[in-house]
């Protein structure tokens, strides 16, 4: 599409004549979410929706390393606490106490982390009391 408009050829005909070429040669045959309805169409309107969908791709988070930590602790805890074996949970919570005993022997920028790893054998106590009723 890199060719120009023809002075002679109005800009409605050219531009159809590119696309129904594109079809032709199956340019857009191969296209990632084909005969899927477009993500996000039932939120509200967002003016920088492409840059939060690009740092959610790319897994960049804007909080400082500490809040951020916070918050993969709590979904880890969940995920342990919901993990259908106990191999499961414990390797999910033995992976988060790396990361948070990591931070804490060398503090981050920002504010500090204010938690400390996770007591493994009392989250699967608690994990076996709340599945057995």
């Amino acid at each position: 599409m890199t060719e120009r408009k023809p002075p002679a050829v109005s800009f409605e005909s050219w531009v159809d004549r590119q696309i129904r070429e594109a079809e032709q040669r199956g340019d857009f045959a191969e296209l990632p979410g084909i005969g899927r309805p477009l993500p996000g169409l039932d939120r509200p309107y967002d003016e920088q929706w492409w840059l939060k969908e690009k740092m959610r791709r790319e897994n960049i988070s804007v909080l400082p390393p500490a809040l951020a930590l916070r918050k993969e602790a709590e979904d880890a805890l969940a995920a342990a606490e919901a993990a259908p074996t106990e191999a499961t949970a414990r390797r999910i919570l033995t992976e988060i106490n790396k990361k948070i005993t990591s931070m804490l022997l060398r503090p981050p920028p920002g504010p500090p982390l204010g938690i400390k790893p996770y007591d493994v054998e009392d989250v699967l106590a608690r994990r076996r009391t709340a599945r057995e009723g």
